[in-house]
């Protein structure tokens, strides 16, 4: 590891590493960034921590900890701020983004290919044994978040109400994200035992302080220390790149472009996207199925598949969703070519508040630590995400395993009625087997992604999908 002397005051330089070397790190990160969040910040902890020993154990923690706190995938998040640790504004964007490029392209070239090719019997055998794997993987992140989260009756509680009012209420996302979290702030003050932050990515010994560590304990750069003026303007900054696209789309095509309603969709979807992209899922699938009618819910799965395989965060499946959209509502320009403008107008405005999030916010990180009430809101976001991902498995469920699903409304109450007749019992015992394979004997996701769909492919062949 290249490396200046480290010395003392604001006029010692923060980033003694290398930016080549920073650049190459930052680049194998984002093509190995496999696995969801979880798999994403333990990968940056061996590299980052262990083994280029950027940054020290508890710093990382506490990084990862601000970064929980955000709408957004947690990881690239956290590896914008410690980008921005090692090289301020640049620094930020090379780690953001590299983090996000690798999985965005492949999932572009996985969206034209299923777009063009999606209705090949092949493809659609593929996608048969693949959907019953992604359905599997949805529950095991409702048995792993759950374990985390409900670690009293209270948080039982906001889970089973966030359910209740998702699945048979269609509440929207934002609406019990917002709950949830006003909730915890009040909770966290009258009962902060009750409303304390359990589980975590991580843990483990103190391991001894990296270069940043070293750097920060002998003075604390500029960029690092709050400042509300410099605040406002990196805000007014973000906002605009942010928005302004989102108001050009407006203006030049009106309200009811397809583009215009992607970039204000997902501009919301990023503002509230607390509880990781299964959470997040849910919200999209019940404005891009339900509401604008883009998608089937058969495809949502497709798309959750194709983001699983494919580096970088999970949250990537918006773009299958944007390319989609976009593709079947063209207007006066050729499919395909509406189909990458949609995936581009998704992606920017879903990656974007990122990286306001994290230069308006990291220099008061200092603040947030310790405060009871903000923990109080994490805890009760992330236990009524259990619910609304509870809510998200069992709707794939419906629609994976039978052919034909009725909604049936009473007034607010929705109901769902399967028709039994229609039931696919290949479906259903190949998500029963990758619930074994990966509960029981431990599998990997990618693995059993992979023998599921050869499996689907099998049962075309032989005749026995359905």
């Amino acid at each position: 590891m290249s490396q200046k002397a480290v010395g003392s005051g604001d006029a010692q330089a923060l980033a003694t590493v290398g930016f080549g070397e920073a650049f190459r790190v930052w680049l194998k990160i984002g093509l190995l960034s496999f696995g969801g969040p979880a798999g994403q910040i333990a990968l940056m902890h061996r590299i980052l921590v262990e083994e280029k020993r950027w940054i020290g154990e508890q710093r990382f923690l506490h990084a990862l900890n601000y970064c929980m706190l955000l709408p957004g995938p947690e990881a690239q998040q956290l590896a914008t701020y410690v980008g921005w640790l090692l090289y301020r504004t640049l620094g930020g964007l090379v780690a953001g983004l590299l983090f996000v490029l690798p999985g965005a392209a492949v999932m572009l070239a996985l969206s034209i290919l299923y777009a063009g090719y999606g209705e090949l019997p092949l493809i659609q055998a593929i996608f048969f044994g693949a959907k019953a794997a992604v359905l599997a993987v949805v529950i095991e992140a409702v048995l792993r978040v759950g374990r985390r989260a409900l670690k009293n009756w209270v948080m039982v509680a906001l889970a089973a109400a966030s359910f209740v009012a998702i699945f048979f209420f269609a509440a929207p996302f934002p609406a019990i994200v917002v709950c949830a979290g006003l909730i915890g702030l009040v909770g966290g003050r009258l009962r902060p035992a009750l409303f304390s932050a359990g589980g975590g990515h991580g843990g483990g010994a103190q391991s001894a302080g990296g270069v940043l560590d070293a750097q920060l304990d002998s003075g604390v750069p500029d960029h690092a220390r709050p400042s509300v003026a410099r605040a406002v303007k990196t805000a007014a900054l973000w906002l605009t790149l942010w928005l302004l696209p989102l108001a050009l789309l407006f203006a030049l095509l009106g309200p009811r472009s397809v583009f215009a309603q992607e970039a204000l969709l997902f501009s919301k979807m990023a503002a509230v996207t607390f509880g990781g992209a299964y959470a997040v899922l849910a919200y999209v699938a019940q404005q891009a199925v339900e509401t604008y009618g883009w998608l089937v819910p058969g495809e949502m799965l497709d798309g959750l598949g194709l983001a699983e395989t494919t580096p970088g965060p999970l949250i990537m499946v918006v773009q299958f969703v944007g390319f989609l959209a976009a593709f079947r509502n063209p207007g006066a320009l050729d499919p395909m070519l509406a189909g990458v403008l949609g995936a581009l107008v998704t992606t920017w405005v879903t990656f974007a508040p990122c990286f306001l999030w994290i230069f308006v916010g990291a220099p008061f990180i200092e603040a947030l630590r310790g405060r009871q009430s903000l923990s109080g809101a994490l805890s009760a976001i992330t236990a009524a995400v259990v619910g609304v991902i509870l809510n998200l498995a069992i709707w794939f469920a419906l629609h994976i395993t039978f052919g034909v699903v009725a909604e049936v409304e009473f007034g607010p109450l929705r109901l769902f009625s399967p028709e039994w007749g229609s039931l696919r019992r290949i479906s259903l015992l190949l998500t029963l087997a990758a619930l074994v394979t990966m509960l029981r004997f431990k599998l990997g996701m990618i693995p059993t992604l992979l023998a599921a769909a050869a499996i689907g492919v099998a049962t075309q062949y032989f005749g026995l999908g359905g």
